[in-house]
């Protein structure tokens, strides 16, 4: 018999709700975007976003389940981002996920971690992937690695001390006047520069490190434009950006590669949005084929916030009966495994 998971994620500025079957047959997958109304700050606004989640989230919803030809009775378990996240954001699809399990007894709850999301965006297209895994979970908020022994067993190999990868593109962007969100914007405009024009540097930390850091590139851009501006000297921003892109996507590969070699992984997985990135996705896809490991990674629109992995992540909970009480709540600070 299957198994029918309605997915609810509102962890940052998407509002969003899908309906996955047996953990891969997506029925629907419906996104309410929040770009629009947050670009003209320059970033998320935590109290705009949640106000946003409340106006669409009964929309989404049954627009997910319409367009799976599905009703409430039909599906066997909700399963929600329960953290990290937005507070606001977060507390907005953990209620609306809590009235319908509530409402309907037959319907189990489940609590998603956000990250735990990202990486079963993996499972939606390859449910066959051999443990272990490897898994760069690369996004505005994150930059880990996560080694996975079976369904559910997570062990942080390593984090970033500082800025994650994406918000580092975020705030490049926005001291360029790119606009937001920086990651899409950069990438098209380094296809245009010389990734080797502007020395920046590579923040490896110690030889044997799997942490990461970023802070020091991003300052490293920034002063770079404060002389040009001091200077008067005129800026290539296309040579800019290729080369502050490429200097990221140095550290992730390299790391990736020395965590899958320690930790002796043949099969590694990119998650989170900044794994929508072309270079990021060739530089890994010819480092692995070199080192003869497996690379994989979800299609762009399963990369960024959607609720398809969630579902799917809920269904391999659902297997193991890992079922949410009703006094769930939001944590936005929740670690990977918990929830």
């Amino acid at each position: 018999m299957s198994v029918i998971i309605l997915g609810i994620e509102t962890s940052c500025d998407e509002t969003a709700a899908a309906v996955v079957v047996d953990g891969v047959q997506i029925k629907s997958n419906i996104i309410a975007s929040q770009v629009a109304v947050h670009a003209k700050f320059g970033g998320v606004v935590p109290e705009v976003a949640a106000r946003k989640h409340l106006e669409l989230i009964n929309q989404v919803i049954i627009a997910a389940l319409t367009k799976a030809g599905l009703t409430y009775q039909d599906i066997n378990a909700v399963a929600v981002t329960c953290g990290p996240g937005l507070v606001g954001a977060l507390l907005v699809g953990v209620a609306a996920a809590k009235a319908l399990a509530y409402a309907l007894p037959s319907v189990a709850l489940i609590g998603v971690n956000h990250l735990e999301g990202h990486i079963y965006a993996n499972f939606l297209e390859r449910p066959d992937l051999d443990f272990p895994l490897l898994c760069l979970v690369v996004s505005g908020g994150h930059t880990d690695l996560v080694l996975i022994t079976h369904h559910g067993s997570y062990q942080l190999l390593g984090g970033t001390l500082d800025d994650a990868a994406g918000e580092a593109f975020d705030k490049v962007a926005r001291a360029l006047g790119l606009g937001y969100p920086g990651g899409p914007l950069i990438s098209r405009l380094a296809r245009q520069g010389n990734a080797q024009s502007i020395p920046l540097p590579r923040a490896y930390l110690a030889a044997d490190s799997l942490d990461f850091s970023f802070s020091g590139l991003k300052s490293a851009v920034l002063n770079y434009l404060n002389q040009a501006k001091q200077k008067n000297i005129a800026v290539n921003t296309a040579d800019v950006v290729a080369s502050f892109q490429q200097a990221v996507v140095d550290v992730l590969v390299d790391k990736t590669l020395l965590a899958a070699k320690k930790h002796h992984v043949k099969t590694v997985l990119l998650a989170g949005g900044v794994a929508a990135n072309e270079l990021l996705r060739q530089q890994l896809r010819q480092v692995g084929k070199d080192a003869g490991l497996m690379i994989t990674y979800p299609p762009p629109i399963f990369c960024t916030d959607n609720a398809a992995m969630i579902a799917c992540c809920g269904y391999y909970k659902y297997l193991r009966s890992e079922f949410a009480p009703l006094t769930l709540n939001a944590v936005p600070r929740l670690s990977l495994g918990k929830g």
